[in-house]
C-alpha cells in the first residue's frame, strides 16, 4: 500500500498592504471596530497580479522547499473561487508556466475548504497508485469580488496563495482526511454568477460581489470546525492531548477562539496569522501551514490537524504528522 507525506510547502502574497485605517476611506469603520470583531489588522491586495501569478510564486516556493525536480510532478490541483478565466483553469495555465509536460491538471471549487478538498483528492490519487507527486495550490484574488461599500464583508478578505507538494511515502504521514458539504439553500454565503443572457438583448455580463449572513455563518463555523477535529481524533483513537497543534482556516479570530474553547485546547497550540492576511479563502490553510513551518511553530515530527469551513457550505480536516 502507498502512503503519502507533505514534501514541501510555499506561499506568496501581493506586496500591497491594505490596513484597517485604509478602509476608512470607503466605509464607516475603524481599526478597533474591525480588530475586536475579526482579529484582522491588515490584508494584502493584488495590484495587477492575477490568481495565476499568485499561484505560480507559491508553487515555485513549494517546489524549492520540497527539493524536487518539477518534472517529477504528475498531478496539479488548484483550489480557487477566483479563477482568471471560466476556462482554461488556473491549474492548466500554471502547468504551462511551470513548463511541466503532460501532468494531469484541474481546478476545484469548495470555497474556503477548497485546499482540504484538493489535499484529499491528491492523497487518494497517490495512495491508489496512479500518481507519485502532486502540486496542490490554494490561490485567491478575493478583492476582485469585494464590495468596498459593505463594511460587514469588505473588512474580511485578502489576496494570496499557498502551495504544497504531496508525495509518495514509506510511512503514513497524511493519516486521515475528512471532507463534507451541507447545501447552502439559504444562501448564507454566496457570490452570484452573471445572469443568464437573453440573445435579443445580449447585455454585457456583470460580476456580483460576496454576500454573507455573518451570524449564521459564525454559528455554522463554530459547530463544524470542532466537530471535524473531534471526528478525526475519534476515528483514529486519539485525544486532543495527542496533538501538538491545530492549524485552522483563518476566517475570524473569534471563530478560532471559540473552537479552541469547545475543543479544550490551549490557544498556544492554535496557529493564527489572520491579523496579517485576513480571510484568503482557499489560500488560507496552505499559507498558514507554510508560515507555521517557517516560524518553527510546526516542527518535524509534530502531529497536527488542519481544519476549514467554507461557502457551499463545505468543511474539511486532515490529521497529519509532519
Amino acid at each position: 500500500m502507498s502512503f503519502t507525506k507533505i514534501a514541501g510547502t510555499g506561499s506568496y502574497v501581493p506586496q500591497t498592504v491594505f490596513t484597517n485605517d485604509d478602509l476608512k476611506q470607503f466605509v464607516d469603520t475603524s481599526d478597533e471596530w474591525i480588530f475586536t470583531r475579526t482579529g484582522i489588522r491588515e490584508r494584502h491586495m493584488t495590484q495587477g497580479e492575477t490568481t495565476l501569478d499568485l499561484a505560480y510564486h507559491a508553487a515555485i516556493n513549494a517546489i524549492h522547499s520540497a527539493q524536487i525536480d518539477k518534472n517529477e510532478i504528475d498531478l496539479i490541483i488548484v483550489a480557487t473561487v477566483t479563477a482568471d478565466y471560466a476556462f482554461p483553469g488556473v491549474s492548466q495555465l500554471l502547468q504551462a508556466q511551470l513548463e511541466i509536460e503532460g501532468a494531469t491538471a484541474f481546478d476545484i471549487n469548495a470555497a474556503c475548504s477548497g485546499f482540504l478538498y484538493a489535499m484529499q483528492i491528491a492523497d487518494k490519487m497517490i495512495k491508489a497508485g496512479g500518481f507519485h507527486n502532486a502540486l496542490i495550490v490554494g490561490a485567491e484574488t478575493l478583492t476582485r469580488l469585494t464590495d468596498w461599500r459593505d463594511r460587514n464583508t469588505c473588512v474580511l478578505f485578502g489576496d494570496g496563495a499557498g502551495a504544497m507538494i504531496i508525495s509518495k511515502s514509506d510511512t503514513n504521514q497524511i493519516t486521515d482526511i475528512i471532507t463534507g458539504a451541507q447545501g447552502d439553500t439559504d444562501l448564507l454565503l454566496v457570490c452570484k454568477n452573471p445572469d443568464l443572457k437573453d440573445p435579443h438583448v445580449n447585455a454585457i455580463s456583470s460580476q456580483d460581489h460576496i454576500h454573507m449572513k455573518g451570524q449564521e455563518v459564525f454559528k455554522f463555523a463554530t459547530r463544524i470546525m470542532p466537530k471535524t477535529v473531534t471526528d478525526l481524533l475519534e476515528r483514529n483513537h486519539l485525544t486532543i492531548n495527542d496533538l501538538d497543534c491545530v492549524v485552522a482556516h483563518q476566517a475570524n479570530q473569534r471563530i478560532i477562539d471559540k473552537s479552541a474553547r469547545d475543543l479544550g485546547i490551549d490557544m498556544s497550540k492554535m496557529f493564527s496569522n489572520i491579523h496579517k492576511y485576513g480571510n484568503t479563502s482557499a489560500a488560507s490553510v496552505p499559507i498558514a501551514i507554510d508560515e507555521a513551518i517557517r516560524t518553527n511553530f510546526l516542527k518535524k515530527g509534530d502531529r497536527f490537524i488542519t481544519v476549514a469551513f467554507g461557502g457551499g457550505l463545505t468543511w474539511g480536516g486532515a490529521l497529519i504528522t509532519l
